[in-house]
């Protein structure tokens, strides 16, 4: 029979946690059910937002902005501009990024956050934030805050 030996008070938590077993419960797991149900409203959830009315194409935002659709396409690239993924070809844009407080923070948004993704920018614009007291980083934008935002989206980039 093996002795067991009991970690002293000294005893670092990641030395006992090497000394643990390594046993994960089936509770540790979403169900695939879940996941299925998560990703469907997901899904359902993006379908809304690319067809609310603040969306323009890329051919309106180029004629928005008075410029081209491949100008456009590269500025999304770039993350210059936000520009949403949709099941079917090409991009949808939330018009009020277009103002010029905003289209002036978008780049160094999309270069804090390291992302260019438009799903992530325009998440992470329209979520509430604990660090601007709950309001969203596009209000925080639009009330003039922006370098308050780009110093907190440089942490989250992180």
């Amino acid at each position: 029979m093996k002795d067991i030996v009991q970690p002293s008070p000294a005893t670092t938590s990641r030395a006992s946690a090497r000394t643990r077993p390594a046993t994960r419960q089936q509770a540790d797991y979403v169900p695939a059910s879940e996941v299925r149900a998560l990703l469907a409203n997901s899904l359902a959830a993006r379908q809304e937002r690319l067809g609310a009315a603040d969306m323009i194409s890329t051919d309106e935002a180029a004629q928005l902005a008075q410029t081209t659709r491949v100008t456009i396409n590269a500025w999304i690239a770039k993350g210059r501009a936000i520009g949403l993924t949709q099941t079917k070809r090409g991009f949808r844009m939330p018009r009020w990024q277009f103002e010029p407080s905003m289209w002036d923070a978008l780049p160094r948004l999309s270069s804090a956050l390291g992302t260019t993704e438009g799903w992530a920018l325009l998440s992470f614009l329209e979520s509430p934030h604990g660090g601007l007291n709950g309001i969203t980083p596009r209000q925080a934008i639009e009330q003039g805050q922006s370098d308050k935002l780009i110093k907190i989206a440089e942490h989250e980039g992180n």
